[in-house]
């Protein structure tokens, strides 16, 4: 490389501390020959802290002087960083670099570390960096420039055996650099942090000899003197340099996991035990740059608390008319009733879908063992052998297409512990190509097995509510016959729950035979108060709530049992055969009725 095209430091007073030998020298040396001047301080003591010598520092500065450099020695220790930054100022009137390199060690076990092996050691390597640093600032500030290095380990990073005085002044150091690169940011002063392995007086005899033989310190000294050149732009970061390699260190935050439903339930100990494999859980860790950052997700999930939610997680379903007729086939639609024809063919002109097809995008989202449900309770404890479908609202926002991708964003709502099980409200929004809200679900799905972790009983406000029906006669009632395969067809429109055909997972679920889906026969009540109230227009379709209150085996006869108040529609399904009700304390919501006579 031409000379023109090199790095270079003229006109600026580099400060390194430690510099009589290993790392501090190489970074003396290499800032010189680049055209710093360079303040050589080095107390001259062993690499324990013992003694004093002017030597180590002369010995440097004569070497750079007769290369045709200039520096001047300083013999102070840095625990007097006011009178090292002061040998700068009377020799050169600046400082624009200060590279915290001076250390000892004191190694011994935890049990032998006394005090004065822990207070020397903290004395030199972070007492002395802050006072050095702090003695310097003012003056950088004043120019409107400065570049600072703070010495960290991987002994801080990791820890290390006999260690403990080291591990916690070169940790401390991170912290200290951290401060000192927010604080110094709008003067133009950056402090980044240098992690070397490199063979030394002080790590002669630490690290094997085959490696210590490789880790040449002249070999990290163009890393640092990078990160004090003007040119970079790096300010808070942690760079790791071995054997010439350098690489970015941070550190990370897990997703973690929220230890209560709500703002309104305590964090139980239970709770804490039961979740726990979630808080250390790293496979979706993220590096942080700030505390605003990091404060701002707490606040983020305080929010999420006070609505009662949890983590939102997202999906897409896509469909066109083939499902929607699928569906309505599923539900038992049929060409032998004319008015069905819109809903299976579509060329009619009046082709639309069925309402209740809107369930199934928030369904498959919510009753998703890993996105949500599962995630919301402690280890996971939701597959398809023991989660129930108990409850659920469907809210139409919009005109409904007949086709097209719907991004659903979800998110768990509330938590309930039964003792027996755990019940986990879910809320599905659905949103198309253009950013349209189209439908609104909210799920309640039992997990048997699942409670006892130390949660509330009672829902939070929100969680929509089941109403009695009218204490009077239904006002009309309609029969529909479920086919044998009922269930095998409903399948066919996304949910693929083996208890509605597997007879061993049925079995698994405490059923002796599949049973069919609830969705199913909330599909035939929907279709029954259409027919009834609506002149099967959907158009005139709001909302629909209901719970699941009892199975139906395909083949069996379902009966709705209706009743008018306003525009709302309270029902009831009952299978004819057994006479048991298997939809309980349901309603739709009409925007006007149109009922038969």
């Amino acid at each position: 490389m031409s000379s023109a095209g090199k790095l270079r430091f003229d006109g600026r007073v580099a400060v390194v501390t430690g510099a009589g030998a290993g790392l501090g020298r190489e970074y003396a040396l290499l800032l010189a020959s680049r055209g710093a001047k360079v303040v050589v301080n080095d107390l001259g003591g062993t690499h324990s802290g013992e003694g004093a010598s002017q030597r180590a520092a002369d010995v440097v500065v004569e070497e750079i002087r007769k290369s045709g450099g200039e520096a001047v020695a300083d013999y102070n220790s840095v625990i007097d960083g006011a009178k090292v930054i002061e040998t700068a100022i009377k020799a050169y009137g600046r400082v624009d670099i200060l590279i915290n390199n001076a250390g000892i060690l004191r190694d011994r076990s935890l049990l032998k570390t006394t005090e004065q092996d822990w207070n020397l050691v903290n004395d030199v390597h972070l007492k002395g960096s802050f006072k050095c640093t702090q003695a310097a600032f003012g003056h950088m500030k004043s120019q409107n420039f400065g570049r600072i290095v703070m010495t960290s380990s991987n002994s801080g990073i990791f820890g290390n055996f006999g260690q403990g005085n080291y591990a916690a002044a070169k940790m401390g150091l991170v912290g200290l650099a951290n401060t000192v690169a927010i604080e110094g940011a709008r003067n133009n002063i950056f402090c980044n942090v240098i992690i070397p392995t490199a063979a030394s007086r002080m790590t002669e005899g630490i690290i094997p000899e085959v490696l210590f033989n490789e880790l040449k310190p002249h070999l990290i000294a163009p890393v640092v003197a990078y990160l004090c050149h003007e040119s970079c732009e790096d300010n808070g970061s942690y760079i790791e340099s071995a054997a010439g390699w350098a690489a970015k260190v941070q550190t990370v935050r897990g997703k973690g996991s929220v230890l209560r439903p709500s703002l309104d339930d305590t964090v139980t100990l239970e709770y804490v035990k039961n979740a726990w494999s979630k808080v250390t859980d790293m496979s979706q860790a993220k590096h942080l740059n700030s505390m605003a950052e990091a404060t701002g997700y707490l606040l983020e999930v305080i929010e999420k608390l006070k609505a009662g939610g949890g983590d939102a997680v997202e999906d897409t379903f896509t469909f066109d008319n083939k499902e929607l007729i699928t569906y309505a086939l599923g539900i038992g639609a049929s060409i032998k009733n004319s008015q069905d024809l819109r809903f299976l063919y579509e060329n009619d002109a009046d082709f639309s879908a069925i309402p209740s097809f809107f369930v199934l995008p928030g369904l498959l989202l919510a009753m998703s063992t890993d996105k949500l449900v599962g995630s919301a309770l402690p280890n996971n404890q939701a597959d398809f052998t023991n989660i129930l479908h108990g409850e659920q609202y469907l809210e139409i926002a919009d005109d409904l297409p007949t086709g097209g991708t719907l991004t659903t964003t979800g998110k768990v709502f509330d938590v309930m512990d039964k003792g027996s099980g755990a019940v986990v409200v879910t809320n599905c929004d659905s949103f198309d190509e253009s950013g349209r809200l189209v439908v609104k679900n909210q799920s309640c799905v039992f997990v048997v097995g699942a409670g006892k972790f130390g949660g509330k009983k009672n829902p939070i406000a929100g969680v929509v509510p089941l109403l009695p029906n009218p204490n009077r006669q239904p006002d009309s009632s309609i029969q529909y016959s479920t086919s044998a395969d009922q269930a095998v067809l409903y399948r066919l429109s996304g949910d693929r729950n083996p208890l509605h055909i597997d007879p061993q997972m049925a079995l698994l679920a405490g059923f002796k035979t599949p049973i069919l889906h609830g969705l199913c026969t909330l599909g035939y009540s929907v279709r029954a108060v259409l027919s009834q109230y609506a002149d099967n227009n959907p158009t005139l379709f709001k909302a629909i709530k209901v719970r699941f209150s009892g199975p139906v085996l395909p083949g069996q006869t379902l009966k709705v049992d209706m009743w008018l108040e306003g525009t709302r529609v309270h029902f009831r399904t009952l299978v004819v055969e057994t006479g048991k009700e298997v939809i309980s304390g349901a309603y739709v919501d009409l925007k006007s009725t149109k009922a038969k006579l």
